[in-house]
């Protein structure tokens, strides 16, 4: 079996005993096109305590979305929290040009799957 790909998101797996899926904690994760040269990532709640357990359990990072679609921090344009939202966004730099040779997802709609796993540690847990 060979090595996966730079750039390929890692395959999801489920979330370790004393942790909640990201996808059971948000109510909305999702990925787009942010122009031809760039995806990116939508995490969404519903209420500040949940929004304020998954900030401070300190998983969604720069160093996180660069482990789970293998690049590198400099390939990562923005990554931050935003509280007014209750929201986590990051941006990356795609593999290759929206509609180029090889591209398997032009609208960037299937590249979120690697988040939805992300172990949160259960609350007190941390």
């Amino acid at each position: 079996m060979s090595a996966p790909q730079l750039g390929t998101p890692a395959q999801a797996t489920a979330p370790e005993p004393g942790s909640t899926a990201l996808k059971d904690l948000a109510q909305v994760i999702r990925s787009k096109n942010a122009g031809p040269f760039e995806i990116t990532f939508d995490v969404m709640f519903t209420d500040p305590a949940t929004y304020a357990r998954v900030r401070d359990s300190g998983v969604l990072t720069r160093a996180r979305i660069a482990e789970l679609y293998r690049i590198s921090d400099a390939d990562i344009t923005y990554c931050d929290f935003f509280e007014p939202a209750l929201a986590f966004k990051a941006t990356i730099i795609r593999r290759g040009d929206q509609g180029g040779i090889g591209e398997r997802d032009t609208f960037g709609a299937q590249q979120h799957a690697p988040l939805l796993e992300l172990a949160i540690p259960d609350a007190g847990g941390a």
